[in-house]
């Protein structure tokens, strides 16, 4: 019974969200934008609750067991104490939890997607060899699409932008119109198998 009714709630409102979205009667419609637009927030607020308690958990687990304490450490001090900034002094501009986003959270995200350019460097290079006739395909689409961004592409030849932009348009798009395509079978079959009750991993269990 402590699984029954969860799945009788996610199958009813599955249902009845998925008629309103294809209905044009106006209490469908209105009941489909009270789902999407309030509830939604509603259950947005709620995960966010449940992440961040998770992120406690799982910290204050790390700092028992000594795995880079150091940074467990700060990372609790900042869940607890951003909130606490916030609610005493808002988040108006020049206010401490501003200073705090401005001047810790802001260069530490730059820091991090700095990082993440090596990484793409890295990959590329590693997945652009042209062992085939398929990677040299790609490699040489790869580079087109960079030199075409660059200030130096149409120093080479004038065209090759409008070569660039044919890539884009037509086989790029192609493959990531098959790519969407996928996603949403993909996210079509696993919501028809959690409404009709077969997949129960969100549940906290398989079976």
């Amino acid at each position: 019974m402590r699984r029954r009714i969860p799945q009788l709630v996610c199958g009813l409102f599955g249902l009845v969200t998925f008629l309103c979205y294809f209905s044009s009667h106006p209490i469908a419609r209105k009941i489909y934008l009270t789902v999407t637009l309030d509830y939604w927030q509603i259950i947005f607020a709620f995960t966010l609750i449940v992440g961040a308690l998770s992120f406690v958990r799982v910290n204050l687990r790390a700092v028992e067991r000594g795995e880079d304490r150091p940074y467990k450490i700060v990372s609790l001090i900042g869940v607890v104490l951003m909130p606490i900034l916030a609610l005493i002094w808002g988040i108006r501009g020049g206010s401490p939890f501003m200073w705090v986003f401005e001047n810790i959270q802001v260069p530490m995200q730059a820091t991090v997607f700095s990082l993440l350019a090596f990484f793409v460097a890295s990959a590329s290079y590693r997945g652009f060899r042209a062992r085939s006739l398929q990677a040299a395909i790609l490699l040489g689409a790869a580079l087109l699409i960079l030199i075409s961004r660059s200030s130096i592409g149409d120093l080479i030849w004038d065209r090759i932008p409008e070569a660039a932009e044919w890539v884009r348009s037509n086989p790029a798009m192609s493959a990531r119109r098959a790519i969407l395509i996928g996603i949403g079978l993909g996210s079509l079959t696993t919501s028809v198998r959690v409404l009709v009750g077969i997949e129960r991993t969100w549940l906290g269990g398989e079976k």
